[in-house]
């Protein structure tokens, strides 16, 4: 652990994350005492101008030598993540403080991940009973919008966006909350009957909000029993289709967050064993819903009726 003082201890993904920065995304932790607890994670703010100058290239906004991974986002910031202890981030003048705090919670925690050899996959995940279940799949595939049907059957959240998964001692995979909010469409809202003037917007995205449950999360560590891949097809109906083989490790490589950071961060041969572990354990599955519609309450009565069967 990390010796150091600092204003604000929060919780995410299990780590206790001291921060120069306020993250109200996160819940934060009350013990702080004189400052000086010890933090798994510190975030800080720095000048990283003069290393980033060192690095940069032409049409290169990413660099990952050995431990560290450095990446820029224009008008926003700068970022460095060390040793999956450490995320130091260098404002750039006027950036707006939500989209630097979304890359913070988002790409840097994804890279940091790696770093501590916890697998981020891309998606959501909700606790049914006892048990978490994955929903991965690409960007607007309906992976939120899915998990929060679920929460209004009464399934708590366990991660949104980035779901980080561990071994246990019996190599079995376990979920590890990441913190309670939700990124939802309004399109989204709309089909769930939630009220947009209840959630604020996420920064420069006016149709998408951020949507705290406090209330609906879970926040200890749950093992992970199943796997839904959800993708788009241009049938009229739902289906479900159970992975077998080989071709779950495609899928859970396809749907790790960030995963150009696996062969950069020298990680391949992790990742397949991870996986490979992984899938001794649990059932994937492919989810495949209509373009247009609104189908998660539909998804989610197909999802546990699967569920009991293969109970």
């Amino acid at each position: 652990m990390i010796q150091t003082v600092y204003s604000h201890l929060y919780k995410a993904f299990g780590f206790r994350v001291a921060s120069e920065m306020t993250l109200p995304e996160l819940p934060e932790l009350q013990d702080i005492g004189d400052g000086k607890e010890p933090a798994d994670i510190v975030i800080t703010i720095a000048d990283l101008s003069e290393e980033w100058s060192r690095l940069a290239l032409p049409n290169r906004k990413t660099f990952v030598i050995e431990n560290r991974v450095m990446f820029q986002i224009a008008d926003t910031a700068t970022y460095c993540i060390l040793n999956g202890k450490s995320i130091i981030v260098s404002p750039m003048k006027g950036a707006d403080e939500d989209r630097i705090r979304l890359y913070i919670l988002g790409s840097c925690m994804g890279a940091l991940l790696f770093q501590r050899r916890v697998l981020p996959l891309h998606g959501s995940a909700v606790a049914i009973d006892g048990k978490a279940y994955a929903f991965i799949g690409d960007s607007g595939a309906g992976k939120s919008t899915l998990a929060s049907a679920f929460l209004q059957r009464g399934s708590p959240l366990v991660s949104d966006d980035v779901i980080a998964v561990s071994l246990s001692p019996d190599q079995a995979p376990w979920v590890t909350p990441s913190y309670p909010q939700q990124k939802l469409w309004q399109e989204s809202l709309d089909g769930l009957g939630m009220e947009r003037t209840l959630y604020r917007p996420i920064f420069q995205r006016e149709n998408k909000f951020t949507v705290p449950v406090p209330a609906l999360f879970y926040p200890e560590p749950l093992p992970l029993a199943g796997v839904f891949e959800l993708i788009k097809s241009d049938k009229d109906s739902i289906q479900i289709q159970k992975i077998r083989n080989l071709e779950r490790l495609s899928i859970l490589y396809q749907h790790t967050y960030r995963n150009s950071y696996i062969s950069r961060l020298g990680l391949m041969e992790w990742h397949l064993g991870m996986t490979a572990k992984m899938t001794n354990k649990l059932e994937v599955f492919r989810l495949q819903r209509p373009i247009s519609g609104f189908t998660a309450p539909d998804l989610v009565s197909l999802i546990l009726t699967t569920l009991d069967k293969e109970g």
